[in-house]
């Protein structure tokens, strides 16, 4: 007997940032972001893909959705090819954010500002005081390009 397993996963959610739908849809509840997408190595050729239309396919069917829009994080060497095999249109190119590096380990650039009553979290000033004496730095990434699906 062939036993099921899973072999991938994805998640759908709201846009990360207030009025980043707006490009793409009249109103909010019309778009969705497709957040995560993964698959093990040894899959089938063509699974991600297959995986993705199968979502798309349900979420026209049983969804008010319009929109959904995902991003290939070019800092991590995705360029998006499985979008535009999924059909995805190019939307564009969304330019990096500064990041700081401290210890080997990226942080968002907010970081510094992280406060708990009014004072900068401990974290928050140890990153603050790398930067200050050059154990941490300041980077940008390399960006992102966007894609587009209209259910």
């Amino acid at each position: 007997m062939d036993e099921e397993k899973m072999i991938g996963a994805a998640f759908f959610g709201r846009m990360a940032m207030a009025n980043q739908w707006k490009p793409y849809a009249d109103a909010e509840h019309k778009v969705t972001e497709l957040r995560r997408l993964c698959c093990v190595d040894d899959t089938p050729k063509n699974t991600e893909s297959f995986f993705i239309g199968k979502m798309l396919r349900w979420l026209k069917a049983n969804t008010e959705l319009e929109v959904v829009v995902s991003y290939s994080d070019l800092e991590y060497g995705h360029e998006g090819v499985i979008y535009k095999a999924s059909n995805f249109k190019f939307a564009g190119f969304k330019k990096g954010a500064k990041v700081i590096w401290y210890q080997g380990r990226k942080y968002h650039d907010k970081t510094i500002r992280t406060k708990y009553k009014g004072e900068l979290k401990p974290f928050a000033k140890r990153i603050k005081d790398a930067l200050d004496c050059g154990d941490a730095y300041y980077a940008t990434t390399k960006g992102k390009n966007a894609y587009v699906y209209k259910l």
